[in-house]
């Protein structure tokens, strides 16, 4: 089973790219589930999502404790105590940010595995809307193969409609060619 917390603020869409994530998932013919946990918060708040995604049926219902895969949509939470509690050694971290990773944000052990991308300036530039979640979601296809691009394309082209939909999908294959591009860039060095 591969599992994935998403972190972010009220407002940003982490709950929407959950349930994207588990629809492109779907779409390849596995099985998933995607779920939020927030309270009364208001819009800004920090809010917590989570992703299930497994080739059989999916049993267990609590929140994600042991992230494959971790999706921080605001930076402004990388210093929170517990953020990547519970993260695999051989964890994804996937960061919102047009500022490259110094490595100080917290337990992500290998530099391949830790990649920011800008997906709130993709989501402007090709939404016009700062909302990075498809963004995300199309930076997690890259990094870590769960699903395929295709996929994440399909779930948003069947959420949304018109230039909503295109202005998502756009903005998430540049961030899949952006985090592609970073790794070929980690390989090169390594």
């Amino acid at each position: 089973m591969f599992q994935v917390r998403f972190h972010g603020r009220g407002g940003q869409g982490v709950v929407t790219a959950a349930e994207l994530l588990a629809a492109a998932a779907f779409r390849e013919g596995r099985y998933a589930q995607a779920f939020p946990s927030f309270g009364s918060e208001r819009m800004g708040a920090p809010v917590t999502s989570f992703c299930r995604i497994d080739d059989k049926p999916i049993r267990t219902r609590e929140p994600v404790s042991e992230p494959d895969a971790l999706l921080i949509q605001d930076p402004t939470l990388l210093h929170q105590a517990d953020l990547f509690a519970g993260l695999r050694p051989d964890g994804y971290v996937l960061v919102n940010s047009a500022r490259r990773l110094t490595g100080d944000t917290g337990d992500a052990r290998d530099v391949g595995r830790l990649i920011a991308v800008p997906a709130t300036n993709l989501a402007l530039t090709h939404l016009g809307r700062p909302l990075p979640g498809a963004p995300m979601l199309g930076g997690f296809a890259a990094l870590t193969g769960a699903v395929g691009l295709d996929a994440v394309l399909a779930a948003i082209a069947e959420r949304f409609a018109g230039q909503v939909a295109a202005g998502n999908n756009a903005a998430a294959r540049a961030a899949f060619d952006f985090v592609t591009d970073e790794l070929r860039g980690v390989a090169q060095h390594v």
